[in-house]
């Protein structure tokens, strides 16, 4: 008896803290029981993380409804050079409902996306004196309503529409050189003359721009909009199964803060050159990518069951500039910085065996290239990670409930940056040069069928 046949669950990752994933920004793996399986989802049923992995897996499930309750951790481990990352700890707590009646099946569910954020106290080099710590926060979310139909007994299709959100927290701190590099030069001329006076003048050497709250479950700046999913899933022979997926690019508005809800400040040798400058901001064409994948599963025999997927990530036409324009009611500049991520291809290989009637065992890898050049690594935002290995297992509590658990262990990526906001390091930054990256994450999920 399988777990995932008579219990129509929602998986893990719902409203949380903004955290580093570990396929740039997308998480390895959506529920417990696939990120057990080194992400592989496309082709088998998963319970309801197929609204996140592949909408038409959830075709596969047994008649019935059924809710379940989550939690997620994320943890990553971050460090510039010998300065750590205090953001290492994320809960993501998820609740949902699924139903299946004849041939369609529907729900709802609200799921974390991925996202990436660190960390790093005031007296890091990354702060450049400025006297406060420096912090990024980036999370998107899903609210998720998915359908699928048995269109016979081997085919079955399905698609999902998904209000997204977006949230970002930053407080970020840059050398002049760095500052002005940003600097688009597209600024009003009050912001303008103030800016050459801080530095001609006054001679600043270092700028800040914060927006950030202690919300754990969003951030400052904030932006929605809709995307979509579809997917297929073929029987090809009774051990046998196909499954493919597209997700379309989201459709966001600009994440935007409130009035006064961000701040511009300049700084001489640590000295603030007067009182911040209050403001707004507005980030614009932040969006996730385009995504599509094919897999398979091959039920071996009664016991052993082996998936594998491919999956591309398209971030290149998503993350090649940071856009971000900071205003007060009479002033403005725009700011940029170049990102020129890459396209990512990532390969999941997972497989459970079912040890008895009430436990199944699961394993898996998920493997895949970084998609951050080594002249655009940021220790705000180093999305570095590549590998995954993982475990986890399904329990049957009884025939109406069960528990489902994974752990995933991202081996440690060492990055070695040429440069910042498109500057050269030089001087005392050198030490955010090397960013080193790992991870340990797990997933467990309670659900119940009626």
């Amino acid at each position: 008896m399988n777990l995932n046949k008579i219990a129509a669950l929602l998986t893990i990752v719902s409203f949380s803290a903004p955290a580093f994933a570990t396929n740039g920004m997308d998480l390895e793996g959506y529920g417990p029981v696939a990120a057990a399986m080194g992400g592989a989802s496309f082709a088998y049923d998963n319970g309801a993380g197929a609204m996140m992995n592949n909408p038409a897996t959830l075709g596969l499930m047994g008649q019935g409804s059924g809710f379940g309750i989550a939690l997620g951790f994320l943890g990553p481990n971050v460090s510039a050079s010998s300065v750590k990352s205090g953001g290492d700890a994320y809960y993501m707590p998820a609740l949902g409902y699924v139903t299946k009646r004849g041939n369609l099946s529907y729900g709802i569910g609200v799921y974390s996306q991925g996202g990436m954020g660190t960390e790093y106290e005031a007296g890091s080099p990354m702060a450049y004196g400025t006297g406060d710590k420096v912090r990024s926060e980036v999370g998107v979310g899903r609210v998720i309503l998915p359908l699928a139909y048995n269109v016979d007994d081997k085919l079955t299709i399905g698609g999902s529409l998904d209000w997204v959100w977006a949230t970002m927290d930053m407080k970020m701190a840059a050398a002049t050189p760095q500052f002005m590099a940003m600097a688009t030069g597209n600024m009003s001329a009050g912001f303008g003359g103030a800016v050459n006076g801080l530095i001609n003048t006054l001679g600043a050497d270092a700028f800040r721009i914060d927006f950030s709250d202690t919300n754990d479950f969003s951030g400052k700046a904030f932006g929605s909009g809709f995307a979509g999913k579809l997917g297929i899933v073929y029987k090809a022979s009774p051990t046998l199964t196909v499954g493919a997926t597209y997700h379309t690019k989201t459709h966001l508005g600009d994440m935007k803060t409130d009035d006064n809800g961000a701040s511009f400040s300049a700084f001489k040798s640590g000295a603030s050159l007067g009182p911040a400058m209050t403001g707004k901001v507005a980030i614009h064409g932040f969006q996730w990518p385009e995504t599509y994948g094919l897999g398979v599963a091959y039920q071996a025999n009664e016991l052993w069951m082996i998936a594998a997927d491919y999956k591309r990530i398209n971030w290149s036409g998503v993350m090649q500039n940071f856009n971000m324009t900071f205003s007060t009611t009479t002033d403005f500049a725009d700011f940029k910085i170049s990102q020129n991520w890459e396209n990512q291809n990532i390969f999941m290989i997972g497989a459970s065996y079912r040890l008895n009637d009430a436990l199944t065992l699961r394993f898996g890898g998920n493997f895949s290239n970084n998609p951050v050049p080594d002249n655009r690594v940021n220790p705000l935002f180093p999305a570095i990670i590549k590998d995954q290995y993982t475990i986890g297992f399904g329990y049957l509590l009884s025939r109406q409930s069960g528990i489902d658990f994974s752990l995933a262990y991202a081996p440690k990526v060492t990055v070695t940056g040429t440069q910042i906001a498109d500057v050269p390091y030089s001087g005392a930054p050198d030490n955010a040069r090397t960013i080193t990256h790992s991870q340990l994450n797990w997933q467990l999920q309670y659900g119940y069928h009626f």
